[in-house]
């Protein structure tokens, strides 16, 4: 699969497609320890919903991500970001992102953590269309404090570049 290809060829056809969470997965890299060490982790799909209108402008996406489920293989780590230092995922489980404008290049919306919602723009970098489903890989740089997520400023990484994958299936 080519992951540079920075464009969209073919858009699904128009209609309700439901996020299939066994084969959707959000991951994300970022630096710890004064930025020496990589992290890679990820995060569980929810769910979610796209609806693929004409024109493609009118499209519209919201998926929901299971805050809890932040994983990096490193238990103290994952139960230190889950705590109410960080991620606080006992008061706020889910992750949710709402599209405001879609293109062939770009979904432009507002990703919500911790209660704090910003503007967020995934840019499109693999699509896969077939009869009754697609695929797609976006990816975007989130800084976290803007999201209110300070906690351990220099030792944890202050951007997480994410790749978001999600198969939709129609619904």
């Amino acid at each position: 699969m080519d992951t540079t290809d920075t464009t969209v060829a073919t858009t699904p056809w128009l209609g309700r497609y439901t996020i299939d969470t066994d084969r959707s997965s959000l991951s994300f890299r970022t630096r710890h320890i004064f930025g020496l060490l990589p992290v890679r982790g990820t995060f569980a799909i929810r769910g979610g919903t796209v609806e693929v209108a004409e024109p493609l402008s009118e499209s519209r996406l919201h998926a929901k991500v299971d805050a809890p489920s932040f994983r990096t293989g490193n238990a103290q780590r994952d139960d230190a970001v889950r705590s109410a230092k960080f991620l606080d995922t006992d008061r706020y489980p889910l992750i949710t992102f709402t599209s405001d404008r879609v293109d062939t290049t770009t979904v432009s919306g507002t990703l919500t953590v911790c209660g704090v919602s910003r503007p967020t723009s995934l840019s499109l970098v693999h699509a896969e269309v077939l009869a009754d489903a697609f695929t797609v890989r976006a990816t975007a740089r989130v800084d976290r404090t803007e999201f209110g997520v300070t906690a351990a400023r220099g030792m944890a990484g202050r951007h997480l570049d994410l790749t978001l994958e999600i198969r939709c299936v129609r619904s």
